[in-house]
Formats: structure tokens, sequence, C-alpha cells
């Protein structure tokens, strides 16, 4: 079948008009994907987010997919036209929002996205589309990327969006005094400098002119329009840093339709819809966001009073309740949220290998997402990939060995029993307290004493990346790659565990460059091997992560990253 033949007839049938279509700038690998579709070696959902990643319009995917797969659109019921106006009213943690590259929570992103935006956008769905980049295109090698910038579009302060804003920008990331975690993240132009560390090669952001950025990487890596949609990845005015001070919150200058009418860390945050959108309409007036404090059940007490339309996130335990609630909708992701009970390996004694995989090998993953999470998720394998990661390879089940955790003590010397501690903070609710308490009962057969530092959430996340032992939680990521580059690759900021394999860094760049599905599967099964089998994160589960809203909040779907994406939200009533 000539499939870059359908590619062409049916790019003219479906694109919109500001997109291209197929010929020059067309990935060669486009037509081998399409073959992989019709004669079944793929999935749809793999398609739909690969093609689109290599520069396909999601209009023109989804159509192909169904011209490939003989499969007849679904017609969506008509939607209820949407009325413009009206607060929506957010229960979330309102915290310090200074540089948007170095944003450490979800949460401060979700107040700064509606006025500061991203290059892309990963819907819900995991595929991701143009944004501030209307478009972009790979060279065959994956080494050389061009993102074509949206036009018209203006900052708040009168500056019109260019190209040199996206310079600006990817250049403070990869300068280490920055501090930004995308130095993990955009590994294929980070080097290693004189000084041992990291920062971006030379020539890594080339302004070809005012609407085009071009990137020059050092090696192949298929997820760089996926990389841009990382909650500390927001442009920045080319201003940022530079000639004023780095503080979002000091200076609200954005692209996006709101601006920051108040803010009060640890209060209250209010934006205003203050412009017109370039990207088209945008429903809502206002948003507002009340932090309720640590307490979960303040943020829930708030939904049930109708003081608030949404919650920021449902904690596991109050979900019955919400579901009680006749005036309420819950909504459930499923995730690759998690928590990683992770050593850091430079501090003794955890800089023994043998020590590590005892303390692995007394694991029963099913027990504790089963006690501490009421089962909702699915138990993880200690190597940070995901089954709903499209790269995700599965290896053989972990069984809990406890006469394995002896042997291997007394082989490191402790034969005679370990005592260790592991630091938590509670930073995603009490279930990760609770996870503590059952594997200190699955660790005591083994001659291992696990004490438990309870503190508090904030005073964890001051050593969470220092403390011997410590339980982290990680948020989602569309893909395995994103997160074992920001938190495995060596020397990188937000790598917790002082993890250092040249091994490991080499089989995660050679999985990160390859674009056939199948063989990149089996490659990220190596990275997920090393990483097993060096015992640095026994990963008790993945978690199903869920929000409630008031009815009459309409147009909204949660993402796997509770990322907020009001963009068509509209309150009815």
């Amino acid at each position: 079948m000539n499939f870059r033949k359908i590619l062409n007839r049916d790019a003219r049938r479906y694109t919109l008009p500001q997109e291209r279509r197929l010929g020059a700038g067309t990935h060669s690998y486009l037509p081998e994907l399409c073959d992989q579709l019709g004669t079944g070696r793929i999935g749809r959902r793999d398609f739909l987010r690969q093609a689109a990643l290599l520069g396909m319009t999601a209009t023109t995917a989804y159509a192909m997919a169904d011209v490939l797969t003989g499969t007849a659109p679904v017609r969506p019921a008509a939607a209820a036209t949407p009325k413009p106006g009206g607060t929506l009213k957010v229960s979330m943690r309102v915290q310090e929002m200074t540089d948007p590259a170095a944003f450490d929570w979800v949460e401060k992103s979700n107040v700064a996205r509606f006025m500061v935006e991203h290059l892309t956008r990963t819907r819900a769905d995991n595929v991701t589309v143009p944004y501030l980049a209307k478009g972009w295109e790979a060279s065959d090698d994956l080494k050389t990327w061009v993102f074509h910038l949206s036009e018209g579009v203006t900052w708040s302060n009168g500056d019109a969006f260019t190209a040199e804003d996206v310079a600006h920008t990817v250049n403070r990331w990869l300068d280490p005094a920055t501090g930004s975690s995308n130095l993990g993240l955009f590994g294929a132009m980070v080097e290693v400098g004189s000084d041992g560390k990291k920062r971006g090669i030379a020539n890594a952001v080339e302004v070809v002119d005012a609407h085009t950025v071009r990137f020059n990487l050092k090696q192949a890596a298929l997820a760089m329009p996926e990389n841009f949609y990382n909650y500390p990845t927001a442009m920045t005015h080319r201003g940022f840093g530079k000639d004023y001070d780095a503080d979002l919150s000091a200076n609200p200058i954005g692209t996006g339709p709101m601006s920051l009418a108040e803010y009060d860390v640890g209060e209250r945050a209010l934006l205003k819809r203050s412009r017109d959108w370039w990207a088209g309409d945008f429903h809502l007036d206002e948003i507002a966001y009340f932090d309720h404090g640590e307490d979960t059940n303040a943020h829930i007490a708030a939904l049930a009073s109708q003081q608030v339309d949404m919650v920021y996130r449902v904690p596991n335990n109050l979900i019955e309740t919400v579901k009680r609630l006749p005036f309420v909708d819950i909504h459930e992701a499923t995730t690759a949220q998690t928590g990683v009970m992770r050593f850091r390996v430079s501090h003794a004694p955890f800089d023994n290998l043998k020590v590590r995989q005892a303390i692995a090998a007394c694991m029963d993953h099913q027990e504790i997402l089963d006690k501490a999470f009421k089962g909702l998720g699915q138990v993880a394998e200690n190597h940070h990939v995901c089954p709903i990661h499209p790269e995700y390879a599965a290896l053989p089940p972990l069984k809990r060995d406890v006469e394995l955790a002896k042997k291997l003590l007394a082989e490191a010397g402790h034969g005679d029993g370990l005592t260790i501690e592991i630091a938590n903070g509670d930073t995603e609710g009490p279930w990760m307290t609770d996870a503590c308490a059952i594997f200190k009962n699955q660790l005591a057969p083994a001659g291992i004493t696990l004490n438990i530092n309870k503190m508090p959430t904030n005073q964890y996340w001051e050593v969470w990346d220092k403390a011997p032992f410590g339980y982290t939680a990680w948020t989602h990521r569309p893909l395995g790659t994103m997160v074992l580059g920001l938190a495995y690759r060596a020397g990188v900021p937000w790598n917790e565990t002082a993890y250092d394999n040249p091994d490991f860094d080499a089989a995660l760049n050679d999985a990160e460059a390859t674009l056939d599905v199948n063989e990149r599967k089996k490659k990220m099964a190596v990275c997920e091997k090393i990483l097993q089998d060096d015992a640095i994160i026994p990963q008790p589960f993945w978690r199903s992560v869920f929000k409630a809203s008031n009815k009459r909040v309409k147009g909204f779907s949660t993402h796997p990253t509770l990322y907020h994406q009001f963009h068509s939200v509209w309150l009815d009533g």
C-alpha cells in the first residue's frame, strides 16, 4: 500500500489552513509508522502519539488512524453552547511562584499557566499538539528539530512573542546557575563543562528568523515536543532574569489571556481575564485559587459547602465521602503518579549494593498497595517506568524473598541485623506513612529495623534530595524516558539518589533515540533491568488520581499530571 499517497491525500482533506501538508520536511519514518498501524504491529494510541511528535497534525493523525484501521470516527454528541463569564473557584495550595524554570510543584505551574504558556500541549489522551509553536519537524536522525512559532502572539506588555524569547528561555534552562530540572529533561542538549557541571552545548538553540527556532542536539531525541510541556518549561519574556528579576509573581508578563490580580502565598491567588486570547475563545472571567492548608479534609469541606467549585486532588481516603455529594462529579485518571522509597547511594549503608538488594527483596508490593492505597492503582517494579508509558517493557514479576534478604545482609556484613531510617513528609497524603509502616513490618523478619522519621511536609522538601533514605512522591510524565532522564541520569539537578551509572545513561540515550515503538520497548527493558538490579528505588505502586468538581463546571477533563487545562471550561449557572 502506498502510505505516502494516502498521507498526502488525507492531509489535503483534514488539515487546518495553517498546517503543512506532507512533502519537504516530512519525516521519512511516517510511512513506516502508518504501515505498522495498518498491519497491526502497533496500536492506535502509539500511532497517534508518535505521529504527532514527528510533526503530523493531530487532526490528520486521528483521521489517518481511522483510514488505516477502517474505523469510522465517532461523532461526539452536540455540546451545549459555552456561557462566557464567571469565576471558577478552586481549592489548591498557593505557593511561592518565582522562576517557572525552577518550578518544583505542579500547583505553582497551575497558577502560572494562564499567564505564561508552553510551546506545546500534551492533552489528557497523551497526544502532544501545537500551542505557542504552530508546528515542528525533525531531521531523519532526530538530531535537528525546527519549531515554527504562532504569529500574531504578543506579551502582556505589548512586545511581540518571537524566537528570541524562546532562545532566551531555553538557554536559561541550560545554564546551571538557573538550577532548572530541565537540564535532566533535555539531556541531548547538555554536556559536562570543565567545572564538572552540566550545561548547554554550544549552538544548542539557533534563532532562524523571528518565528523559527532550530534546536541542534548532540544525540537523537524523539520526545522534544513532549518535553516542552513539562511543568517547568513555560516560555518567559526575553527580559526575564536579564532586564528584570526572575520573579513571575512580581513581573507577571505572559502571552496568556489572564493577569495576576491578587497573590498571597498560603492564602489566595486571583487571575483575571485581561485581554483577548491569541488562540481563540477563553470563557472564564476569573480563576480564584484558595489555599486551605495541608489538611486535605479542609479542601473537601470547602467543596462540600460549595465555597469552591473544584479541588486540586481528592485523597484516596475521602473518595467515598466525595462520591456521596449529589452536586459533584468525580474524575479519575490512571497515571504514572508514584512514590519511591529511594536510597542515596553515596551514603552508608546504602552505598553497599547487597544492602539495597536485601531491603528491596523484602517488599510485598501488592500488600502495600492494598492496605495503604485501598488498591487504587497497580504494583510497581522498582524501575520507575509505568505500564501506561508507551515504551514500558514487562519484566518478570518481583517476589518477596526474606531468605534471600538475610543471605544478602550477611554477605554485606550485617548478619546480626540492620537498623535504618526513612524520612517521610506525607507530601501527597497520609497513605505515605501507612506505606512506610507496612514496609517496616515486611522488613522485620529479615532482621531489618526501619524507623520512620515523620516530618512536616515543608521540612521534607528541604531534605528530599539529601536524606540517605526517603520516600519521595513523583508526578506523572507521559514518557518513561522523561522521568528517567529527570531522576536517574548522572549529575542532573533532580537526581535525588546520587545514582551515577554510565551503562544506564548510555542505555537511556539509546532508548530516547529509537523511533520504532517495539524496538524502543526492548531498549527500555535494558534501562529497567539496570535500575532494578541496582536496587536504588524500592517502589511500592503506581496510583490513580482523583479530582472533583461541582456539576456546574463544564468542559473539564482530568489531566494525569493534574495540569489545569481550563481553556474550554465554562460555568453553567
